[in-house]
């Protein structure tokens, strides 16, 4: 128990970290890395040591038939796709076991798991975001490896590659893909388009020149709420890779590089550019995604775009339901425009595949179980609610299943993206990613400068780098 104890006490010192919630289209040269392999959370530098076989908590693996699972589906189609999952195992699956569903809003939850697993208390079953964060939950003992698994239940056919490969880390299988393909892209208003005489923009010139028509129109540009900091950072992350394309962040995650390159400087400039000319709504830097204050100015169409992950497609569908309005039919999506005279390919996408990532924590038949009810995450019954409820599954075929314009439009660029750039937060080493989110707000807030963000990156990094 000390040594248990101490590890996870270190590993609540890398954290509380740095997650974002998060994809990318099968027939894209998508991986977990934007192309490398994925980034292996070092648990020196984490303080995280791996768990020996005998000390690894089990997730109450007891001779109970109770599996506890946690997860962010606290409403909309989320909660209703754990949910329907859930009544289909119990109803079909012949273990004895049961599934206790517990979910917590988005960021709580990233501080709950890592504060429960601090003092010992993972659950069997749990979501992440792929990535770092998954990586050192498994060098520190809190996933199963799964491949036979996945061949026992046939579920490697299933997914798309893209998506297997982000729930890989050193060869092997420690997750399943689940919900939604996620990937950083602009929705927009419609009618506030057509209002103001503004087509959609191909490249930042032209976003630009759309983004000082609406102001002049008394039009908030963006909506944008960054208090939880990721939101901001897609902004970074697809102006980046605009600009350079991917060798800059890959040369510069892997020592190669520096995070101070011409293509995070110009990242930094441009967003300083537009929170100086007034694209963002007053007191965004401060504002709160989780409680819907981004959504809010959308909705109310006091703002003409919403730079955000491809998961709000259902969100804003149902919400538009709920409300009994035609809001949803007025939105659509485009990909991030093209800087200008930039070389980039501008197909290059930054997201994920797979909204969420499930581990287990358990073994033997309560493990077996708890696979047997996630694969009915992927069910036709379930696929086909999602589907219908504007999620975009990572599943193989599922294009062919969709007729909704807005999700049409995404999977089309996420089949035609060249790659895809996980998150940051979750590519990077925590203790580098935090110093990226902290030090873009900061840039956001005009409280620090690129250069001096960046320099501050590429010291976290070179630290990190050093520890290796």
């Amino acid at each position: 128990m000390k040594n248990r104890m101490k590890k996870i006490a270190a590993l609540g010192l890398s954290a509380l970290m740095c997650f974002s919630v998060t994809a990318c289209g099968g027939g894209a040269q998508e991986t977990s890395q934007g192309g490398g392999e994925p980034a292996e959370a070092d648990s020196a530098d984490s303080g995280v040591e791996a768990a020996d076989a005998d000390t690894a908590d089990t997730g109450s693996d007891s001779g109970d038939k109770v599996i506890t699972f946690w997860n962010v589906g606290t409403e909309g189609a989320d909660k209703e796709t754990y949910e329907m999952a859930i009544r289909q195992f119990q109803e079909n699956s012949q273990s004895g076991y049961t599934i206790e569903n517990i979910p917590t809003q988005n960021d709580k939850y990233k501080e709950k798991l890592v504060i429960a697993m601090s003092s010992g208390e993972c659950p069997d079953m749990y979501t992440t975001w792929s990535g770092g964060p998954m990586n050192e939950y498994i060098d520190s003992g809190y996933a199963q490896p799964l491949d036979d698994l996945y061949e026992k239940y046939g579920m490697k056919e299933r997914f798309m590659e893209g998506a297997l490969e982000q729930a890989s880390y050193n060869g092997q299988l420690y997750a399943i893909p689940v919900k939604n393909i996620s990937i950083a892209g602009i929705y927009y208003n419609k009618a506030l388009f057509e209002q103001c005489g503004v087509n959609v923009p191909t490249t930042v010139s032209e976003l630009e020149a759309a983004c000082d028509t609406f102001l002049a129109n008394g039009i908030i540009p963006f909506t944008l709420a960054n208090g939880p900091k990721w939101t901001g950072s897609m902004y970074f992350q697809c102006l980046a890779a605009r600009k350079g394309g991917l060798e800059p962040f890959q040369k510069a995650a892997a020592g190669d590089g520096t995070f101070e390159d011409e293509s995070f400087v110009y990242a930094g400039e441009k967003i300083q550019e537009w929170v100086n000319k007034g694209y963002f709504p007053e007191g965004f830097n401060s504002m709160s995604e989780d409680d819907g204050q981004a959504k809010a100015f959308f909705y109310t169409e006091e703002a003409a775009m919403y730079l955000t992950g491809s998961w709000n497609t259902a969100a804003f569908k149902t919400d538009s339901e709920d409300a009994g309005n035609d809001f949803y039919s007025k939105v659509d999506w485009f990909s991030f425009p093209a800087v200008d005279d930039s070389s980039a390919d501008a197909s290059i996408l930054c997201g994920t595949m797979g909204d969420q990532f499930i581990s287990f924590n358990c073994t033997d038949e309560k493990l077996d179980a708890a696979f047997e009810f996630a694969t009915y995450l992927s069910s036709e019954e379930t696929i086909d609610y999602m589907v219908n409820a504007s999620l975009i599954p990572p599943v193989t075929g599922v294009e062919e299943k969709i007729t909704d314009p807005v999700s049409k439009s995404i999977i089309d660029a996420a089949n035609k993206a060249s790659a895809v750039q996980l998150w940051y937060d979750q590519y990077l080493n925590p203790t580098v990613a935090n110093a990226h989110l902290d030090g873009n707000q900061e840039v956001f807030g005009l409280t620090m400068t690129p250069e001096d963000a960046n320099k501050k990156m590429q010291e976290a990094q070179a630290e990190y780098l050093s520890g290796k």
